[in-house]
């Protein structure tokens, strides 16, 4: 992933964080997405958007829990487990998943499929980081079992499609 800066002005940057709050996503998924739609008609590209979104919240949820920072790594924990859900959706089924049902709706199906139970029990430890985002209940030890489940949940995924994480 290259990054960059982009200085946006502050009445843009506002409603991109409003929009990001109100539909579940990170900005740079909101802007990535559409860059995407806008300029290419090639789905394989959202689903290389959607890997390196992964890699980039496990990384920044990992120096976020070394920081002791556990509140900001349980989101990023949440952005990474959506990530590679969504990055599955779109290679076996060709459709952007966008609320928090259709992710777990699939889930359940990609459970289903392979007759992996842990599959869905490693998503509700995503899932409760999405919650602790907001409530903060958590103890730091949680929030560091979070990040070792998503890591094994989305190999079984990327397993599951055929898609190479590493």
């Amino acid at each position: 992933m290259i990054l960059m800066t982009i200085y946006l002005p502050e009445v843009v940057m506002k409603l991109l964080n409003n929009v990001a709050s109100e539909l579940n996503m990170q900005p740079e998924e909101i802007v990535s997405e559409l860059i995407l739609e806008k300029f290419s008609g090639d789905p394989n590209k959202k689903i290389e958007m959607y890997l390196e979104l992964y890699k980039k919240y496990m990384e920044d949820a990992d120096k976020l829990i070394k920081q002791g920072d556990f509140l900001q790594a349980s989101e990023k924990i949440w952005g990474a487990a959506a990530s590679i859900v969504k990055a599955v959706a779109l290679k076996k089924i060709g459709k952007r998943l966008a609320s928090h049902g259709e992710l777990r709706e699939f889930v359940i199906r990609v459970a289903n499929e392979t007759k992996d139970d842990e599959i869905r029990l490693l998503w509700k430890d995503a899932l409760s980081m999405h919650t602790n985002f907001y409530e903060n209940w958590a103890p730091p030890e949680d929030v560091v079992k979070a990040f070792e489940s998503v890591k094994k949940f989305a190999e079984k995924l990327a397993k599951y499609a055929g898609i190479k994480l590493k």
